[in-house]
């Protein structure tokens, strides 16, 4: 349900992260507590004016003693009329654009946990261009051809917003010659020029989800599973390979996971501006981008991964959030694992330790104080909580832990769960006090920096490595895996990191010649490599926002550790390109060609935009000598080879801002 590829405008601030609470969290804070538990939609959508009207009557429980008053978000784009009760008395209510909410103000206060029916009567115009409750991020529009609803969105009364888990019947009225999609069994019936169609989605979920198509979807059969894709124009031809790619991962899934709760899905397209992909119950959304020329098989497997990981079991609050983030994220790597191998997935657990180093000053535990959407977000529940189940596989074992996240599903299905109730779950399965586990990387924050002193001694029957592993996290408590590498067969010992310090001893036949501390990386850890890593990732979010400075610092800190490290010289130059500051971009261009080249696209775009700036400089041959460079790398990183050829036919011209 939460968004896949990192969209959001909230700022990362590197050092030290500014983290504020959402307008969400404020007004979850201000009202009292309430338990949204099923809806009912009566809505028509019009696409020629671009407008929804709706009835949404809401059921939901008092939480407290003497609730007076009761706050839901709604899209700022409808206007309430009234809101009801269940005699059709008119309750008072008051709205709040700065946070989306329609606040309702009862005569007499509400007993504690006697269910309450209210009815909201709303409309409103939704074109796409108004203001979206996750800043930036279009979760819902109406346009003549087709419409999409999502959950974030609030184009209903929302209490509880991911928490809250609901059943919901739906009954959807669009012109003829359009069809509805939305999650549940669908029954749909004729009136006149209109057809209405009615879902009735029973159980507690996040059903409130649809979209407005035209035409007839294409259905691909593929393993087993059906899948319905209504993609549009250019995209209509990836409809065929994102299908058939589609029931690989719901196999995939399906084998690991056990039987989800949809298997045959429906894939709608969007527009852009809107999440790459977002998981609704048995409908994938996903904007153009996030289709592609080929099918992007890690974002649908973080997409179907939530039809078990959010959409059957979901996080008690936003504290937990990472019970479904985390899972998301880590399907990429496994689908990476099952498709590519061992070797690919260390990869991806890589990447994920760097960007989820890159808030390394919050617990997870903390993340409801995290904007919605936002970077920081998703590199603490996402990337974080993808690195943390990594290190659980590690220390269980993966018949055991593909054993605990079974049961963890089957005991949790269509309920909410807390990480204790998914921490009891995996130590039930493995027989192990797992406490300590959670507690430093659940609770806590900050990651390790190993460093090693050892001693070789000869023995009777060998030799024998005595040192001690040090790093400066006081509470730290890790099994770490120690490599000795001999001249003959290497040794492998488990050692029980504990504290600040701890001793190991091992024993080898042949002459120890190194000694490597998590040789496999699988421990959540600083070295001088990520830690260079995470400086420039930070730098790139910064430089994503238009914080130049920032980003600037950012990648300083990064060749402070790695001097020679091309990508740091590489995207300093950008900010400097970015600038109108040619001479220093075209110094740190030759700056990341003189490094070490790594990654290897380096080379070829360093040419590239030396020659440019050679263009806009008036130096012709010196920008056809660089462009050629960039030909004789070979390298077609980002379609480099198809850049060089076009300006080495025409010069390239400096794109000069409006206010020039």
């Amino acid at each position: 349900m939460f968004r896949n590829l990192r969209q959001g405008c909230a700022a990362l601030l590197a050092a030290g992260v500014l983290v504020t609470l959402s307008p969400a969290a404020f007004a979850q804070e201000r009202r009292n507590r309430i338990k949204v538990d099923a809806y009912a939609i009566d809505a028509e959508v019009s696409p020629n004016t671009q407008s929804l009207t709706a009835k949404a009557t809401v059921r939901f429980i008092p939480l407290d003693d003497n609730t007076s008053s009761a706050g839901f978000e709604l899209n700022n784009a409808f206007n309430v009329s009234r809101v009801t009760d269940d005699k059709g008395k008119q309750i008072p209510t008051s709205r709040t654009q700065q946070d989306f909410t329609v606040r309702l103000n009862f005569d007499t206060p509400l007993p504690k946990g006697q269910p309450v029916t209210v009815t909201f009567y709303y409309g409103g115009k939704l074109t796409g261009q108004e203001e979206s409750p996750v800043y930036g991020i279009k979760f819902a529009a109406i346009h003549p051809d087709f419409a999409y609803f999502m959950y974030p969105s609030r184009w209903l009364p929302v209490s509880g917003y991911t928490t809250d888990r609901f059943a919901a019947n739906m009954r959807v009225t669009v012109p003829a010659g359009y069809s509805v999609v939305a999650s549940g069994p669908e029954i749909h019936t004729p009136a006149g020029d209109k057809t209405a169609y009615e879902f009735k989605f029973e159980h507690p979920s996040f059903p409130a989800n649809f979209a407005v198509v035209k035409g007839n979807p294409v259905k691909v059969q593929s393993e087993g599973v059906t899948t319905s894709v209504y993609f549009r124009d250019s995209e209509a031809a990836m409809a065929q390979a994102y299908g058939e790619e589609t029931g690989k991962v719901m196999s995939y899934f399906t084998g690991l996971l056990g039987v989800p709760p949809y298997a045959d899905l429906t894939l709608v397209e969007t527009e852009a501006g809107a999440p790459n992909g977002y998981a609704a119950p048995g409908i994938l959304f996903f904007a153009p981008r996030g289709i592609g020329k080929e099918p992007n098989g890690k974002l649908l497997a973080n997409e179907v991964s939530r039809q078990w990981f959010e959409d059957l079991v979901s996080p008690t609050t936003r504290n937990h959030i990472w019970l479904s983030n985390g899972p998301a994220t880590y399907a990429e790597a496994l689908w990476t694992e099952h498709t590519t191998g061992a070797g690919a997935l260390q990869s991806v657990v890589r990447d994920n330790t760097i960007e989820g180093l890159t808030v390394d000053n919050v617990p997870i535990m903390q993340s409801a104080r995290l904007e919605d959407y936002s970077p920081e977000l998703w590199a603490l529940t996402g990337s974080k909580g993808a690195s943390v189940l990594n290190m659980l596989r590690y220390i269980i074992g993966d018949d055991k832990f593909f054993a605990s996240l079974k049961a963890y599903l089957q005991q949790y299905a269509w309920k909410s769960a807390s990480t204790d109730d998914f921490r009891k779950v995996v130590e039930s399965v493995t027989g192990q006090d797992l406490g300590y586990f959670f507690i430093q990387w659940i609770e806590s924050s900050g990651a390790p920096e190993f460093k090693l002193e050892y001693t070789i001694f000869r023995t009777q029957k060998g030799f024998r490595v005595m040192g001690k592993i040090s790093q400066d996290l006081d509470t730290f408590r890790m099994p770490v895996t120690l490599k000795i590498e001999t001249e003959g067969n290497p040794e492998e010992k488990q050692v029980e990191v504990v504290g600040t310090s701890s001793e190991f001893s091992v024993d080898t036949f042949g002459k120890p010649k190194n000694v490597i501390v998590d040789p496999e990386n699988r421990v959540m850890r600083y070295g001088n490599d990520i830690r260079v890593a995470v400086a420039i990732r930070r730098g790139e979010e910064f430089a994503e926002l238009s914080e130049f400075g920032e980003a600037l610092q950012e990648y300083q800190k990064a060749l402070g550790t790695a001097r020679n490290n091309s990508l740091a010289h590489y995207r300093i130059a950008e900010v400097f390109f970015l600038q109108n500051n040619y001479q220093s971009a075209a110094n740190e261009f030759r700056e990341a060609l003189n490094g070490d080249l790594q990654p290897k696209w380096t080379e070829v775009w360093a040419h590239i935009n030396l020659g440019k700036i050679f263009d806009i400089t008036g130096q012709r041959e010196r920008a056809v000598n660089e462009y050629n460079l960039a030909v004789r790398t070979k390298d077609n990183t980002q379609g480099a080879q198809a850049e060089a050829e076009k300006y080495l036919k025409t010069a390239y011209e400096r794109q000069r801002r409006q206010e020039q």
